[in-house]
C-alpha cells in the first residue's frame, strides 16, 4: 500500500479538481489550504526528538507545502492527541516550538486536542494567493528552467545517525530535527513569475518531486546531478548519492519558471519533450521511470523505527 496509490483512489472516488497538489486552490475565497499528520512511530521517535523540536517541525511542514504553492503562508490549527501519561510540560513545550517556527510568517488560531495511544498531530495551513501566481505541479512548460533552493541530503542522514545512536548536534541531525521551509523562495517565485509554472517541496525527496512534476505535466527534466545543493560534508558518506537524489524531509523547494527569470536559487536542469527525469551522474545519464522513483522513495505506511 502505497500513499500515491491511495491519493489517485480518492481523488477518483470523489470526482474532485482540487485533489492532486500538496495544496487545493480555493480560487474563489483566495486561499490555498493543506493538511499533514505526524504519527509517533512512523514519523518521528520521542527517543530522537524534544517536545519543542516536534512542535517546530510539525508547522515547518505545513509552511512548507504553502511556500511551494507560491502564496502567502497566513494562519495555522493543530490538532494534538496525546497518551494519558504525557505531562503538561510536553504539551507547553510542543507550542513553544510550534510558535518559534511560526515567527512572522503565519500564526496558530486553534485546533483540537484529544486523547490517543500514541501522539498525533494534524496541522491544517491555510495561505492567502493575493497578488500571488499559485503553482501547479501539472504545469511545468518545455524550455522552462529547473531551479531549485536548499541542501539535499542532511535529513536522511541526520535520521540515520539518531537511529544509530551518534547524537552529536551537527549539521544533519539538525537539518532532520530542525528545517527550515523556504518561504522566501515561494514567495519569489509566486509573486516573479506569471506564467504557468510547477513548483513542489522535497518533504518526500528531490526525485519524488521531480518525477512527480515529470509524469503530472507529461514532460522530461533533464538534471545535472553535480549542480543539485548538497552538504559537502555528505559526500563522506557511503551512497551520498542516493541520499541526495531519494533522502526525504529536506524541505526544499523545486521549480520550473521561465529562462529569463531570476531567482534565488540554483539552476540545476531543463524541460524537454519526453517522459521523466533524466540525471547526468559520474558522466552518465540515467533515466527514471515513474515506477523506479516510487520504489525508492519514502513510504508513509512502512515504520521507520
Amino acid at each position: 500500500m502505497k500513499e500515491k496509490e491511495l491519493i489517485s483512489i480518492i481523488k477518483t472516488t470523489l470526482n474532485s479538481s482540487y485533489i492532486g497538489d500538496d495544496c487545493a486552490h480555493l480560487e474563489d475565497f483566495g486561499i490555498v489550504v493543506t493538511q499533514d499528520s505526524l504519527v509517533e512511530d512512523v514519523h518521528f521517535s520521542l527517543d530522537f526528538i524534544t517536545p519543542y523540536q516536534l512542535g517546530y517541525k510539525s508547522v515547518m511542514v505545513n509552511l512548507s507545502d504553502i511556500a511551494a504553492s507560491g502564496a502567502e503562508p497566513k494562519y495555522l490549527t493543530i490538532s494534538l492527541s496525546l497518551p494519558t501519561n504525557i505531562k503538561t510540560s510536553f504539551v507547553e513545550d510542543f507550542y513553544k516550538g510550534a510558535k518559534e517556527a511560526c515567527k512572522m510568517d503565519a500564526q496558530i488560531v486553534g485546533g483540537d486536542i484529544t486523547g490517543a495511544d500514541k501522539v498525533f498531530i494534524s496541522v491544517c495551513a491555510i495561505g492567502s494567493t493575493k497578488n500571488r501566481n499559485i503553482s501547479s505541479r501539472k504545469n511545468a512548460q518545455i524550455g522552462q528552467k529547473i531551479i531549485i533552493k536548499g541542501n539535499h541530503g542532511s535529513s536522511i542522514v541526520g535520521l540515520n545517525n539518531l537511529i544509530n545512536d551518534k547524537l552529536s548536534n551537527n549539521e544533519f541531525t539538525t537539518a532532520h530535527l530542525l528545517p527550515q521551509a523556504q518561504i522566501d523562495f515561494g514567495k519569489e517565485v509566486g509573486t516573479k513569475v506569471r506564467e504557468k509554472y510547477a513548483m513542489m517541496d522535497t518533504s518526500d525527496g528531490l526525485m519524488d518531486a521531480l518525477s512527480t512534476i515529470a509524469n503530472e505535466s507529461n514532460v522530461l527534466l533533464e538534471i545535472d546531478f553535480d549542480k543539485i545543493p548538497h552538504s559537502k560534508n555528505i559526500e563522506d558518506i557511503e551512497g551520498w548519492q542516493n541520499f541526495v537524489l531519494f533522502g526525504g524531509e529536506d524541505y526544499g523547494i523545486v521549480a520550473t519558471i521561465p529562462q529569463e527569470i531570476a531567482c534565488d536559487g540554483v539552476v540545476i536542469g531543463e524541460i524537454k519533450k519526453g517522459l521523466g527525469v533524466d540525471i547526468k551522474i559520474d558522466g552518465q545519464i540515467q533515466h527514471y521511470t515513474k515506477q523506479q522513483v516510487e520504489e525508492n522513495c519514502f513510504n508513509h505506511f512502512k515504520k521507520e523505527k
